[in-house]
């Protein structure tokens, strides 16, 4: 039991860590004088990437491993991790139509939201999508394997660095002061340790659950990267370039997956 909730523990202060990452982008403010459309476009989108990577190597095929552990069949194990996505996928979507949020190029989202100052609406867009990545940190500690875990937390923290950066520079473009802009950037971060706790103390609780969680996990990421993000970074001139970051983020978390996991 002992092992088990120092596990818990470990997943929640490596999302922190990499939740904390977003503050060290976020630095940039002080240090960069402008940053433009076409800069941020590919940095998210490597972002991107990243998460996608850590989507197939580092939950689904761990999480087929694990319900063929569990189950015995791989089919039985396929469906477990599919249903588990898909469960991922529409949690996020009932979250975002629920919760009103706004993004910087998007617009706003979710349901009426005039009562909400805009920066808040864009602080819980951005909680919402920290929430996913830090949940990943934690279900891949969780599972016993800490390469895993420590590969998920590495990856996700590298892209929360361009990912900071940018939110503290959309935050100046409407005028916040530069210390303001930084420590809003950084606060959205601190979502993400609330998703490592959630992840594995649910994997805790309940272990046969892992295939399901690990799908969970991956389905809320795939969301926020075919909803939010590739629309972000692909509505202006930049698309090409913006998928050949997506891919290099892709490649660097492959090689991380395969070289430290």
């Amino acid at each position: 039991m002992t092992s088990d909730i120092s596990i818990v523990w470990l997943g929640t202060i490596a999302s922190l860590l990499a939740g904390l990452a977003s503050g060290v982008g976020a630095l940039g403010v002080f240090l960069v004088r402008t940053l433009t459309h076409k800069l941020q476009d590919g940095m998210l989108a490597s972002a991107a990437g990243v998460m996608l990577a850590a989507s197939f190597f580092s939950l689904l095929l761990p999480g087929l491993e694990y319900g063929e552990e569990i189950t015995g069949e791989t089919w039985t194990a396929s469906l477990i991790v599919i249903f588990g996505l898909l469960s991922g996928a529409a949690a996020l979507y009932f979250v975002h139509q629920k919760l009103p949020h706004q993004h910087f190029e998007l617009g706003r989202e979710g349901s009426d939201a005039s009562y909400i100052r805009g920066i808040w609406l864009f602080i819980v867009a951005i909680t919402l999508h920290n929430f996913p990545e830090g949940m990943a940190v934690g279900v891949g500690f969780a599972g016993g394997d800490v390469n895993n875990g420590y590969v998920l937390a590495t990856g996700i923290g590298l892209q929360n660095i361009p990912e900071g950066l940018a939110v503290a520079f959309s935050l100046l473009a409407i005028n916040y002061s530069r210390f303001k802009a930084f420590g809003i950037a950084l606060m959205t971060g601190l979502a993400e340790p609330l998703g490592g706790l959630f992840g594995a103390t649910l994997v805790w609780l309940a272990e046969p659950l892992m295939p399901w969680t690990l799908g969970f996990a991956a389905g809320a990421m795939l969301f926020i990267i075919s909803n939010e993000i590739i629309p972000e970074t692909h509505h202006r001139q930049w698309k090409i370039m913006s998928t050949f970051c997506l891919m290099g983020g892709f490649a660097v978390m492959m090689f991380l997956d395969a070289t430290l996991g």
